[in-house]
């Protein structure tokens, strides 16, 4: 069955490039021109990933990605965002996106990260004790003793099935790629670990070293594990990599 893909872009040119691009590509492609439209195939069709442009008439991509979310609904969403500076992208991580291209894009860059999106839901769906938690915080376990079950490190705990994390005994509120790549870091902690490993473990593909998308992210991870006046739990090695260090 080909995989389906809800595309919402207002551009007229883009939005039918884009959707001849993706149907010869093999998907089913639904292709709307804004946010409202948008929001209402998603929850009628069900797509197997979205490709949300951010900026929209009447509903932008960012207020249609927080709906889904809100909705509990965990479709793989790809935003399409011509805002380059970091806080445009973080904006889009915070609203539940999973991924973003920068305009003006390559096809191929849309297609290997529609792969990787696609790679990691078959993994999720393939494991069910895996899906994401609800997003509302809750205490950490208390009395539970070590089973295999749970990833520590860092002052961190982790339970990779629930798709649970704390710090001390605060929970974490993580979106999906959040999760997995602070799970990388933990199962390897105090191991530097490079660039392309990481694109490789989280994506599927390596961007290149012009790509500012790991950056965002562990910087979107730092915001929500460190504390003032500790050290950063994730560091940075120039030019290589990063690295999961104890408090």
């Amino acid at each position: 069955m080909p995989r389906t893909v809800l595309l919402a872009e207002d551009d007229r040119a883009i939005r039918h490039a884009l959707e001849r691009a993706l149907t010869l590509e093999g998907y089913r492609v639904t292709a709307v021109a804004d946010g409202v439209e948008a929001l209402a195939q998603a929850r009628r069709g069900r797509p197997d990933v979205v490709v949300l442009d951010v900026m929209m008439p009447g509903m932008d991509g960012l207020q249609v990605c927080r709906a889904l979310r809100a909705e509990g609904d965990p479709t793989p969403i790809l935003m399409l965002t011509a805002l380059v500076e970091t806080a445009d992208r973080v904006a889009g991580l915070d609203a539940g996106a999973d991924d973003y291209v920068v305009k003006p894009f390559d096809v191929e860059e849309v297609f290997a990260r529609l792969r990787a999106l696609l790679r990691r839901r078959g993994r999720e769906e393939a494991e069910p004790d895996t899906a994401p938690a609800a997003y509302a915080a809750r205490p950490a376990p208390e009395g539970e003793e070590p089973d295999g079950r749970y990833l520590e490190a860092a002052g961190l705990r982790m339970d990779p099935r629930a798709r649970r994390a704390w710090r001390g005994g605060r929970e974490l509120e993580l979106t999906r790629t959040e999760f997995e790549l602070l799970e990388l870091l933990v199962r390897n902690a105090g191991i530097v670990l490079d660039h392309s490993t990481i694109y490789d473990r989280i994506w599927g593909y390596d961007f290149g070293p012009g790509s500012k998308n790991l950056a965002v992210y562990v910087g979107y991870l730092r915001r929500k594990l460190d504390q003032p006046g500790a050290p950063q739990l994730i560091q940075t090695v120039r030019g290589v990599g990063y690295v999961l260090r104890g408090d």
